[in-house]
């Protein structure tokens, strides 16, 4: 039994049972394995490169944020917001950097959407 799934033009072939049936059913096991098998590397080959365009790579120019505590200063440098309530930030007020950080991420997804 020989089945060829045409979208993909993945071949398989068994003639491992007596019955012709059963040799159809293996081999549709087979062929659903292996769709399963490379839909799961695509998706774990998206996930990875996702994250790695988030974490970067740890270089000391990749910094996130300046605290400046004789200017009683906070720069967020991804999106080059300047703070001047550092007692603030250090309290956990990061509500300004949070809500800009969303809009340039939401900014950045429709660009990249626009431009495919």
């Amino acid at each position: 039994m020989r089945i060829t799934h045409k979208p993909s033009g993945l071949v398989v072939s068994c003639e491992s049972e007596r019955s012709q049936t059963q040799n159809r059913l293996r081999a549709l096991a087979v062929l659903r394995s292996r769709l399963y098998e490379i839909e799961r590397r695509q998706q774990v080959n998206e996930q990875d490169q996702e994250r790695r365009l988030q974490v970067g790579s740890g270089e000391r120019s990749e910094k996130i944020r300046t605290y400046n505590f004789p200017q009683n200063r906070v720069t967020d440098h991804r999106i080059g917001k300047t703070l001047y309530r550092l007692e603030g930030v250090l309290r956990g007020n990061l509500d300004e950097f949070i809500d800009e950080l969303a809009t340039t991420e939401q900014a950045e997804k429709l660009q990249a959407i626009g431009t495919e």
